[in-house]
């Protein structure tokens, strides 16, 4: 049979199962078993225990629950709270004032979280009452939150990147190292769009009564030690080999469980709600890969990346112009499933068309994690717009809407790194050498 009709038959199972409401894990493995019984000769079943055991028996999955898990106790303590009353007096003097918080805070906190949801919630709750009792612009508060709350994806330790490096044999040690130059700079330039948006009309971020002095500053250093240390600890023993990522992701759940206890927020019902929380988020993530990987080895089996890639090498395409395609895929896709997904389908076609273009697979997983960044403000499945929505209850479209110069500011990133490919892919060539 042509495999443009395979593909077709099989693209429309997937549509017709997704829109039915059934879950994206299981959508991939009645998929792949489609795939397999109707196209193929070879046992569906034999395949999938396999498949089940090598997709989730590895140590680097084990990393998974545990940076999960981490960011739920952050999430539940105080320590988050801290970080807000920490920043707060360095920003005070800036333009754009305390909405740098929310940007310098998801930064921090996506440092130790690895999710994006979680970030935005975590920052949310503590930043949007305070911003909004004090007269902020609504639409600058909402946008820079929903737009720096996609750092949690970006900035390692990062449950995209592990993903994607477990489905892709990438290291996950070289793309958490390739992800922290892009993280830092997308953080600067959103940052850059209120301090010159403010700048301009200084009514967006009005001054406040208070006054801090720089005793007031440097006495809120210990506020924000446990999040800096927490860093240090994970990233920095992954950065100078002393831990591989999974023994890195232990020693943050051990840090953020001790800071949790001498900040006198952790309690049994906590423990209990980060334990179920992380079982939950770990659970599902799981069951998406090995549905994705099922379906992953079906279409190798039916040759149809082999053949697409052959396809489109004869199109004659530039590496820009496939960029360019597979952006407006991405989007497409960020407005109807969710990030893990986004990897999980498109990464059998798209990771050898990468390959073939001549682009690095460590800087291709670092423009895909910024493209699912893009995902999670878009509607309607945008995830930081849902959280958003769930603290202030603003229509999601609104919020989209107040984010979109965040969606600008992410596309004009994504143009930057793959015209100068070395801002990725710089810190992991010296740590290399």
């Amino acid at each position: 049979m042509d495999l443009f009709v395979i593909s077709f038959s099989l693209l429309t199972c997937l549509a017709a199962f997704l829109l039915s409401t059934v879950w994206v894990g299981i959508s991939l493995f009645l998929v792949g078993l489609v795939g397999f019984v109707l196209f193929t000769g070879s046992p569906p079943l034999a395949i999938l225990s396999n498949i089940t055991w090598n997709s989730t028996s590895g140590s680097t999955m084990l990393a998974l629950p545990l940076f999960v898990l981490m960011g739920e106790i952050l999430f539940r303590s105080k320590i988050s709270e801290n970080l807000f009353n920490g920043l707060s007096p360095w920003m005070d003097h800036l333009p754009g004032r305390l909405v740098h918080v929310n940007i310098v805070a998801c930064t921090l906190f996506a440092a130790v979280s690895g999710s994006s949801a979680a970030t935005t919630a975590t920052v949310g709750k503590i930043t949007l009452p305070e911003l909004l009792k004090r007269k902020y612009d609504r639409s600058l508060v909402l946008g820079s939150l929903a737009g720096a709350g996609t750092l949690g994806f970006l900035i390692p330790p990062s449950m995209m990147m592990l993903v994607y490096g477990i489905l892709a044999d990438v290291s996950i040690g070289k793309l958490f190292i390739a992800g922290v130059l892009p993280g830092l700079i997308l953080a600067t330039w959103f940052s850059g769009f209120v301090f010159f948006r403010c700048l301009l009309n200084p009514k967006l971020a009005p001054a406040s009564d208070l006054t801090y002095t720089w005793s007031d500053r440097w006495n809120t250093i210990p506020q924000l030690l446990p999040v800096i240390s927490l860093i240090v600890m994970v990233l920095g023993s992954i950065y100078l080999g002393w831990a591989t990522p999974t023994e890195a992701a232990a020693v943050g759940v051990l840090g953020s469980v001790f800071f949790a206890w001498i900040t006198r927020s952790l309690d049994r019902t906590v423990l209990k709600e980060a334990l179920m929380g992380s079982v939950k988020t770990s659970c599902m993530i799981m069951w998406i890969i090995c549905g994705a990987s099922f379906l992953s080895v079906a279409v190798g089996y039916l040759g149809i990346p082999t053949t697409l890639t052959a396809f489109i090498s004869t199109l004659g395409l530039s590496k820009y112009m496939l960029i360019v395609i597979l952006s407006i895929m991405y989007i497409i896709l960020g407005c109807l499933i969710d990030g893990f997904s986004m990897i999980v389908m498109s990464l059998p076609i798209a990771l050898p068309l990468i390959k073939a273009a001549g682009f690095d697979p460590i800087w291709f997983g670092i423009y895909l994690v910024v493209m699912i960044e893009v995902a999670q403000i878009t509607p309607p499945v945008g995830f930081n717009l849902f959280v958003i929505n769930g603290l202030v209850h603003d229509d999601l479209f609104t919020i989209a809407k107040y984010a979109f110069p965040s969606f600008v500011i992410m596309m004009a990133f994504t143009a930057l790194i793959t015209i100068y490919p070395d801002i990725v892919l710089m810190i992991p060539r010296l740590m290399i050498k």
